[in-house]
C-alpha cells in the first residue's frame, strides 16, 4: 500500500540557513513535513521527539561535523535503520568513503537539484509518493 508523502518526516541538518530553507522548500512542496537543525548538537536534541524517516546532513558544521553526527545516528539502536545522506559542496572520492565507513547510505553534492533531493528519498523509503504539485 502506497503512503502519500504527508506526515513523511524528513530531518535536514545544515548550517547554512539557504540550504535549511531551500531543501524545506522543496520538501513542503511534495507534502513532506520538514524538521531543521542548525548543527549535529541540535539535531540530536531534536531527533528523538520528531524520529525522522530519513535525514540529509551537512558534512562541514560546526561544534559536531556531519561524520560524527551520522556516526551517533547510526550508532543508536533506535535510529540505526534510519537512512542518513550525507550532503557536501565536495565530490571527492575520499569524502564518499568516509561516509560511507560512518554508515551514511548516500551522498549528494550541493548545490542538488529538487530531483536529487526527492530521488534520495526514493530510494531509501520505497513506499515514498511525493504529492503532486504544481510547483
Amino acid at each position: 500500500m502506497e503512503q502519500h508523502s504527508e506526515g513523511l518526516r524528513v530531518m535536514v541538518i545544515d548550517d547554512s540557513k539557504t540550504i535549511r530553507r531551500t531543501a524545506e522548500t522543496l520538501l513542503k512542496k511534495v507534502g513532506c513535513e520538514v524538521i531543521t537543525a542548525v548543527d549535529g548538537f541540535d539535531a540530536l536534541a531534536k531527533i528523538a521527539d520528531t524520529h525522522p524517516s530519513i535525514i540529509f546532513v551537512d558534512i562541514m558544521m560546526p561544534r559536531l561535523d556531519g561524520y560524527q553526527t551520522c556516526a551517533l545516528i547510526k550508532n543508536n539502536s533506535a535510529f540505526k535503520s534510519t537512512p542518513v545522506i550525507m550532503l557536501s559542496s565536495k565530490d571527492g572520492l575520499f569524502d564518499k568513503a568516509k561516509g560511507r565507513i560512518v554508515g551514511s547510505d548516500q551522498y549528494l553534492t550541493k548545490p542538488f537539484s529538487k530531483e536529487e533531493l526527492l530521488g534520495a528519498i526514493k530510494a531509501h523509503v520505497p513506499d515514498f509518493t511525493p504529492v503532486d504539485q504544481a510547483s
